[in-house]
């Protein structure tokens, strides 16, 4: 798995994943909030697999 997901995009992504799951957990959103675990995975891991279907690349070029 080659990361494509930049900085940016990845601290998003984990900021709304923790938001997503900590609102499940105090039951304010019920069940679906637990699709957090998604982006914050991604956010982790730097690998979206819907970047690569789509051909996004969000990671600055090295060089």
């Amino acid at each position: 798995m080659k990361h494509n997901a930049g900085s940016l995009d990845r601290i998003l992504r984990i900021v709304a994943g923790l938001v997503l799951i900590g609102l499940a957990a105090t039951g304010t959103v019920g069940v679906w909030g637990w699709i957090g675990v998604v982006p914050l995975a991604t956010g982790l891991f730097g690998f979206c697999p819907a970047y690569t279907l789509l051909g996004i690349n969000t990671c600055p070029m090295k060089k």
